[in-house]
């Protein structure tokens, strides 16, 4: 897959986990990912930062829990922004709260946690030498970031106002976050894409897709608005299986569905992902329920 070199505002462009055993969680995804992983963090640091990488580039990374945040093991989707501080005055507006006000990342780059006003939490990074993930699509890479909500019209409203993005309405009641001129963006390096997708049955306006909206069903009434985090696999079933080798668990066994084969899994910690194979041949499924929304 070509590499990334930097996105453009309001893509998401990097994932990370909070653990409390960062070394343990970084030995569970080395091995289920193939990532090399190496501690970016300067000796002596209170924590540490795993960043993981596939043929030497940045894929995503396994961290210390930060001070104050929950004491929980979760995944984190970042979007790009161009300034993190005027971001933070957009989400005040808009409804949402700072958890955590922008700071610089050493020189990486300048970080802030907001959370959307169903309280589902997410990073923005305003970046320097760090350009977030360098190869997606793959396996072990990136695949797609989603919302899960019980509120998408206050979730459109939201994310209208602080990143700018629409929504494409598909078939079976599918809805996916849209980022107008991300599709010419993603042309300026693949000036073929747009046939190839259309080739590929991919409808009007997929090009400028950046994440997913997926209900909470009801019979869910525990679990909170938040990011999840999808990850490409060669095999979903393999996955499924050496992650409960590894000491993690399968949420949800896999299972076929527009486009992919897929299971939602859980760390050794309690951190839930969904591993994802690309099936072309599912292109013409119909729409398997919300059962991702479990991640």
């Amino acid at each position: 897959m070509p590499e990334r070199d930097g996105y453009i505002p309001g893509v998401p462009c990097w994932v990370d986990t909070s653990q409390p055993d960062p070394e343990r969680g970084a030995a569970f995804y080395s091995d289920l990912f193939g990532w090399e992983v190496e501690d970016v963090m300067p000796p002596g640091s209170p924590g540490q930062y795993f960043i993981g990488r596939i043929r030497g580039l940045d894929a995503g990374a396994i961290g210390s829990i930060p001070e104050g945040a929950p004491p929980m093991a979760m995944w984190n989707t970042y979007i790009w922004v161009d300034s993190a501080d005027d971001t933070a005055a957009k989400v005040a507006e808009a409804g949402g709260k700072t958890l955590m006000e922008p700071m610089d990342v050493m020189d990486s780059g300048r970080l802030a946690v907001f959370a959307d006003p169903e309280g589902a939490a997410l990073c923005v990074w305003q970046a320097n030498q760090h350009k977030g993930a360098r190869v997606v699509n793959e396996h072990g890479a990136l695949n797609f970031n989603s919302l899960n909500t019980r509120d998408a019209g206050r979730a459109k409203a939201f994310y209208g106002a602080v990143f700018g993005w629409n929504v494409l309405d598909l078939p079976g009641g599918v809805q996916m976050w849209t980022l107008p001129g991300y599709g010419d963006h993603l042309a300026e390096s693949n000036p073929d894409l747009r046939e190839q997708m259309a080739e590929g049955g991919a409808p009007a306006g997929f090009i400028d897709v950046v994440a997913a909206i997926v209900p909470i069903p009801a019979d869910q009434p525990d679990v909170p608005a938040h990011w999840s985090v999808t990850f490409g696999v060669d095999d979903a079933d393999a996955a499924a299986a050496r992650a409960t080798e590894l000491g993690g668990s399968v949420i949800v066994p896999p299972f076929d569905a527009p486009w992919v084969r897929m299971t939602v899994l859980a760390d050794p910690a309690g951190a839930t992902f969904i591993a994802s194979k690309f099936v072309p041949e599912n292109a013409s499924l119909a729409t398997a329920g919300d059962t991702a929304s479990a991640a």
